[in-house]
């Protein structure tokens, strides 16, 4: 999941359908993407950074992060 994602559109009170319609996709498009069932192009992440005026390293993590996945260390 895209938390991060999740958590800005909910701080900003974007529903899921808002979003879908500022990135010209279907709802549940948009929510697969959100869920990390489907990736979201490098166009979305561009206009979602410029959404929420963030870096698009500021909302996305990379696919082995976005469960809760954490580099180990020692």
């Amino acid at each position: 999941m895209q938390l991060k994602l999740f958590v800005l559109r909910k701080s900003k009170k974007l529903t899921q359908k808002r979003v879908a319609s500022y990135l010209g996709i279907a709802v549940q498009t948009y929510r697969n993407k959100e869920n990390g069932i489907q990736q979201f192009s490098q166009d979305e992440m561009f206009a979602l950074s410029t959404l929420f005026n963030l870096c698009m390293e500021d909302i996305f993590l990379p696919r082995k992060h976005q469960y809760g996945d954490k580099i180990k260390t020692r």
